[in-house]
């Protein structure tokens, strides 16, 4: 029998923005430097850039960061840094990393980071992630103020 998968909630309280003068743009920028992006196989279902060994282990419970499209590690470096310098991040103890970075490419499509061993490794946030409206909204807020 298929194994039924429940979307994810956003009512996670780490899953939650940093306040938006949590760090100036300054301090963003150097957060901004010191992140890393390592990827997983268990988010992807094309091999890319990334040089996984399988290249790919999709988890059927797994969201992909390549769903629509195939992200080079170079672009999702560079979605992680730019969500770090927006300010689209948890809230982290200094000296520390926030678990979650937030940001939202081109087309539209809302990303989350999660910090792991050796660094970042992210996925889209699917339609039926209530979270990804929230991380559009406030993309919007502090992205593109008016």
């Amino acid at each position: 029998m298929a194994r039924s998968v429940k979307p994810r909630r956003g009512n996670n309280p780490k899953r939650r923005f940093a306040p938006l003068d949590r760090l100036d743009q300054r301090e963003r920028d150097q957060l901004a430097s010191r992140l890393g992006y390592i990827g997983s196989p268990h988010h992807k279902r094309h091999p890319g850039d990334y040089g996984f060994n399988p290249p790919v282990s999709p988890r059927p419970f797994k969201s992909v960061c390549d769903g629509k499209r195939v992200v080079l590690k170079g672009e999702a470096e560079g979605l992680l840094r730019e969500g770090a310098r927006n300010g689209m991040f948890s809230d982290f103890r200094d000296g520390e990393l926030p678990k979650y970075v937030w940001s939202v490419d081109s087309d539209g499509e809302a990303y989350e980071a999660v910090v792991g061993r050796g660094g970042y490794h992210g996925y889209r946030l699917e339609e039926d992630d209530d979270f990804r409206d929230r991380v559009l909204r406030e993309w919007q807020r502090r992205c593109n103020p008016r």
